[in-house]
């Protein structure tokens, strides 16, 4: 949907941001309609939300530096007390109206609200005043961890400096989360969607490199996307794994095994790779300079397969047992226990372990949350000779948690006692078996 035509603004800059901006020419086209002509006033205050890497900060940025509107952008994240919030908004506001043949001033310091107000009416010049300032804050959800008259002051920044200028606020939460308790003026809302499937072919399409083909790079988006769509929709990950995987895609293409066309050869060359990757979205375990390396040893014996970092970590005996404990605490139904766990339990009807009424596993279902108690008396059962539960143990558990192997939840709740779950995948607790040469399978409960 191409951008409609703005009066206001020339036809060659419409066109620019149209380019810069693909997919979010709706979101793009409403904005120029709230913003109206630069010398009127426009909304005093905005709130555009919606999931990361949904192009608010892009679009907002792009869309005020190509039609050369006058703004200040701030990171909230950067600026997280009041003081620098708002000593950084007047300092770009300086830098917006440069007095000529004069040295430029010093840094504005700004201890309340009141100063802010006073000094932001003294640093709008008169040649600022004719046409609409924006002041926009990113991450605007850390504004509830400030003073209680910051969000509200803001979002009637245009009533208090009887300047014209209008605030937009940026963030992944909705406004209900970041309405303050003591009542404001409203926002006008505006939600960015999440990029569909289509939007994000179109996007990553356009990174292909200069000496290949747009068609050939598009077939490959096509490829990565499904592999990684179902569990990834952010647009700053995907392009990391596109550009981090292209050249195990194209390198049939290089040797010479293959052409563009073959996209049969292509995508089996590069499966058991993507595979792999999958391991590592949004984990970060190793460099992107580690996993090329790596991926290169690929044929190599006696090289390094798979990417988890944690499958190399070294533990304490006691640590490995305590971690598979909490594995199968994680994933088998407390009511199997007596199953796995007590050696003469008695004849069992069959029919309590029958699995025909539960449509999902429990390792698609995630680790569940465990008591202390239970870790414990699986630990006693799977552990040949007896253990005492001495300091070393529970420091031993404490330091798993440090390790992020395990997380620590309901840990306020002083009746029931602390609560763990398992963070390792089923390879890690499999290598981790092997070492104390421990069956891990046979005390599964999916696996039966």
């Amino acid at each position: 949907m191409p951008l409609v035509q703005h009066p206001e603004y020339p036809e060659a800059a419409l066109l620019r941001l149209e380019e810069s901006v693909p997919c979010r020419e709706t979101q793009v086209s409403t904005l120029l309609s709230i913003f109206g002509e630069r010398q009127h006033f426009s909304f005093p205050a905005l709130f555009i939300y919606g999931h990361t890497s949904s192009g608010k900060t892009f679009v907002m940025q792009t869309l005020l530096k190509t039609l050369e509107l006058p703004h200040v952008f701030v990171n909230c994240i950067e600026c997280f007390t009041s003081r620098l919030l708002l000593e950084e908004v007047l300092r770009q506001l300086q830098h917006l109206s440069p007095t000529e043949d004069l040295p430029p001033p010093p840094p504005p310091s700004c201890d309340t609200f009141n100063d802010f107000i006073r000094l932001f009416k003294q640093t709008v010049t008169p040649k600022l005043q004719d046409q609409t300032v924006y002041v926009v804050l990113d991450n605007a959800e850390q504004l509830r961890d400030m003073e209680a008259n910051i969000l509200p002051g803001f979002l009637r920044l245009q009533e208090l400096t009887e300047r014209n200028v209008t605030v937009v606020l940026l963030s992944e939460i909705v406004w209900e989360l970041l309405r303050p308790n003591t009542g404001c003026c409203e926002p006008l809302p505006l939600y960015f969607p999440d990029y569909s499937i289509g939007h994000l072919q179109k996007i990553l399409s356009h990174d292909h490199p200069p000496e290949y083909s747009f068609d050939f790079y598009a077939a490959y988006v096509n490829i990565l996307l499904g592999v990684f769509y179902p569990v990834c929709r952010d647009l700053k990950e995907l392009r990391h794994l596109a550009a981090l995987n292209f050249s195990k895609y194209c390198e049939p293409v290089v040797q010479g095994a293959a052409n563009e066309r073959d996209t049969r050869r292509l995508w089996k060359n590069i499966e058991s790779h993507l595979k792999k990757a999958m391991q590592t979205v949004y984990l970060r375990e190793i460099s992107s300079s580690q996993w090329e390396r790596l991926q290169q040893a690929d044929g190599e014996p006696g090289q390094l397969k798979g990417l988890s970092a944690h499958a190399h970590v070294e533990l304490p005996y006691y640590s490995k047992f305590l971690l598979i404990a909490a594995y199968l605490a994680s994933y088998n139904p407390a009511r199997t226990d007596k199953r796995f766990f007590v050696k003469h339990h008695g004849k069992i009807r069959k029919i309590n372990f029958q699995k025909k009424h539960e449509k999902t596993s429990n390792h698609l279902l995630g680790p569940k949350p465990f008591p202390l108690d239970r870790l414990l008396a699986i630990l006693y059962s799977i552990v040949d000779k007896r253990v005492a539960p001495t300091a070393n143990i529970f420091c031993q558990i404490t330091s798993l948690v440090t390790l992020q192997l395990l997380t620590l939840v309901g840990h306020d709740d002083q009746l029931n006692g602390p609560r763990y779950k398992c963070n390792v995948s089923l390879d890690f607790i499999r290598a981790i078996s092997r070492t104390v040469n421990f069956d891990i399978i046979k005390y599964l409960y999916d696996f039966l």
